[in-house]
C-alpha cells in the first residue's frame, strides 16, 4: 500500500477488507483466512470490540496471521499501542488529528492510515502529516455513508491532486466500477458486500473481483 504509481503505469486496484466488530476471534479466523485466499486482498482493516489490553494483544495475535499468511497487510482499527507487541503492519485512524503524534511512535515501518474524513481540510491535513492513505466513504458510527456522487466527487479531487493513495468504500458491488472509474487505488468492503453475504465472505470476494476485473482502471 505505497505510493500511487506513475501515470503512465496502468492501476488495478485491490481490496481492503473492513472487518465487522470482532468479539469471538476463534470462529472469525477461518471465515478471514478464507476470504484472504480467495482474491486480490491487499490489506484488513480489523476492528474490535472494547476490552483491556491484554485480551485485544490476543484476538489480534489470533487473527493477523489468517491475512498475512496470504500476503495482506493487517491493520488495526485504532489502538496503536498494540501495533508493535501484536507485530501487525500498522493501524487505521479513525481521528486525523492523531496521525502525527502516532507516526511518531511507530515510525516509517508501519502504515498508518487516515480515515473519518469529513471534508477536503481534513484529507488534505491528514496527508499532509504523513499518512499512508486516505479511506473515503467508509459508514460513520450511525451506520451513514455519503451518498455515491459525493463519494466519486471526492475521489476524483484527490486523484487529480495527491499522490497518497485513496481508498474508496463501497457499499454494493455496483459502485465498485464507479469507484475504479473515479481513480481510486484501491477499494474497501465491509459488512454489506462480503461478511453478510449469504453466498459467504469467499465467493462475495470473488463477484467483487468480478466487478473489478471487468472495470476500466486509470491511466
Amino acid at each position: 500500500m505505497g505510493r500511487r504509481q506513475s501515470e503512465s503505469e496502468q492501476l488495478k486496484p485491490g481490496f481492503v477488507l473492513v472487518s465487522p466488530v470482532i468479539e469471538d476471534a476463534e470462529s472469525f479466523a477461518s471465515k478471514l483466512a478464507a476470504v484472504c485466499r480467495a482474491g486480490n486482498v491487499a490489506a484488513v482493516i480489523l476492528r474490535l470490540s472494547g476490552a483491556d489490553d491484554a485480551d485485544l494483544l490476543a484476538r489480534t495475535r489470533a487473527l493477523a496471521p489468517a491475512a498475512q499468511a496470504a500476503g495482506a497487510a493487517f491493520l488495526l482499527e485504532g489502538l496503536p499501542q498494540l501495533v508493535v507487541p501484536a507485530a501487525v503492519d500498522g493501524v487505521h485512524l479513525g481521528d486525523p488529528e492523531v496521525i502525527q503524534s502516532v507516526k511518531s511512535e511507530l515510525k516509517d515501518n508501519h502504515i498508518i492510515g487516515a480515515g473519518g474524513l469529513a471534508n477536503r481540510h481534513n484529507a488534505m491535513t491528514a496527508g499532509e502529516d504523513g499518512a499512508d492513505y486516505v479511506l473515503f466513504g467508509e459508514p460513520n458510527a450511525a451506520g451513514q455513508r455519503p451518498l455515491l456522487p459525493a463519494l466519486v466527487e471526492r475521489v476524483i479531487w484527490w486523484a487529480e491532486l495527491f499522490k497518497v493513495p485513496a481508498i474508496a468504500y463501497a457499499g454494493n458491488l455496483d459502485e465498485i466500477e464507479t469507484l475504479v472509474r473515479a481513480g481510486a487505488d484501491f477499494i474497501a468492503l465491509g459488512e454489506e458486500v462480503i461478511w453478510s453475504s449469504p453466498a459467504g465472505p469467499a465467493a462475495a470476494l470473488a463477484a467483487a473481483a468480478a466487478r473489478l476485473d471487468a472495470s476500466e482502471p486509470v491511466k
